[in-house]
């Protein structure tokens, strides 16, 4: 435990460069996702282009950031997707990304599978096509299984098939780990967040207490799930799931948006956690020398946590969750498991907007090319 404790205190002070970055590369979406945590669909005009963003990946290399995760929007609309993530490759940046399959066809997984240090993630929010449509889009289940059989088919390898949780689909964890099995993939959860377009489904999508406590309970049982400590706010109900289990929001993780804007963490595209942005003065630059980050790095009090026995499990929660259902970042995580998230957000303020927003009236055609 002493181990333990040191690394999470050094990771709470923060580290020379983000152990995992997350870079959306566009705000440009073919779907319009009920909870999409950045709002995304339309284009924005002001995009990193392609020589700005090879530039940001040469920095990324010079800090030695050893992979970047890469979504949007749905980072294969650009024209240069392969440009970018072919040249991080070449220097030496993993790369691994985001997609909701719908531009992946047979040739698009040939040239995946034939590139090293690489990793794809294809979103699937339900089971069947039911589940998942109702807050995908109608096509958007049959197009993400038709992406896995072609990840399959060009042997790719052991593709990652990402759920974000919600009252409609614990109950079908099961599934999934059979799923999963069958194309040899590996299986990541994420928490549903109040972010974006998923502040307005959070109460209605979100799962219950007692769904919460099963999935606490079906991951302790399967270590090998991957979650990217998403779950940590669950921690409290036992022994801690896998992961670090803090928040890592500017000390360990932080955004790059598509127009080059840094944020504390992909769950917070909010003014309040901009950091700055990479055009100014260089991703480094933001990254060592921000005064949100700064802040956000001090060993503040975690307020009336710090009197739960648990605190040391479930470390208060998620920074995002709380912000955006309108609590102060001391109080209790919503899904606190003892229910003092529920009692907070009683005498919550108002909810903060989510900025900025790019979501399209309805998505475009799932064979649109454009």
């Amino acid at each position: 435990m002493g181990a333990e404790s040191s690394l999470r205190t050094r990771f709470e002070r923060g580290l020379g460069a983000p152990i995992c970055l997350t870079w959306e590369l566009t705000y440009a979406c073919n779907l319009a996702c009920t909870h999409c945590l950045s709002s995304s669909g339309r284009r924005d005009p002001r995009e990193l282009d392609t020589a700005e963003a090879l530039a940001l990946v040469d920095e990324i290399a010079a800090m030695q950031i050893f992979y970047i995760n890469v979504g949007g929007g749905e980072p294969m609309m650009r024209e240069d997707f392969f440009t970018i993530v072919e040249h991080a490759v070449a220097r030496n940046v993993g790369v691994k990304f985001s997609t909701n399959g719908t531009r992946l066809d047979a040739a698009a997984a040939r040239r995946l599978a034939a590139t090293d240090y690489l990793d794809v993630q294809i979103s699937l929010d339900g089971i069947d096509a039911a589940t998942n449509d109702a807050i995908r889009g109608a096509g958007s289940y049959a197009r993400a299984r038709r992406a896995m059989d072609n990840l399959k088919d060009a042997g790719f390898g052991p593709f990652k098939i990402s759920v974000v949780m919600t009252r409609h689909n614990v109950d079908q964890l099961n599934d999934y780990e059979a799923l999963a099995a069958h194309y040899g993939a590996q299986l990541r959860l994420t928490r549903l967040r109040p972010s974006g377009r998923g502040a307005d489904v959070w109460d209605e999508l979100r799962p219950r207490a007692a769904q919460n406590r099963d999935l606490y309970h079906w991951l302790r049982a399967r270590p090998h799930v991957l979650t990217g400590d998403s779950f940590f706010h669950l921690s409290a109900l036992g022994d801690p799931l896998e992961g670090l289990n803090l928040c890592g929001a500017g000390r360990v993780v932080c955004l790059i948006d598509p127009v080059g804007d840094v944020y504390a963490c992909p769950f917070v595209i909010h003014d309040q956690f901009r950091a700055g942005n990479v055009r100014d003065a260089g991703f480094a630059s933001v990254w060592r020398e921000s005064e949100l980050f700064r802040s956000l790095r001090e060993l503040g009090s975690a307020g009336a946590c710090t009197s739960c026995g648990s605190f040391d499990a479930c470390r208060g929660g998620c920074m995002a969750a709380k912000f955006f259902t309108g609590l102060e970042l001391s109080d209790p995580d919503p899904e606190c498991v003892f229910g003092h998230g529920e009692d907070a957000l009683r005498s919550a303020r108002e909810r903060p907007a989510p900025t900025p927003d790019h979501s399209r009236r309805v998505p475009l055609s799932l064979s649109s090319r454009r």
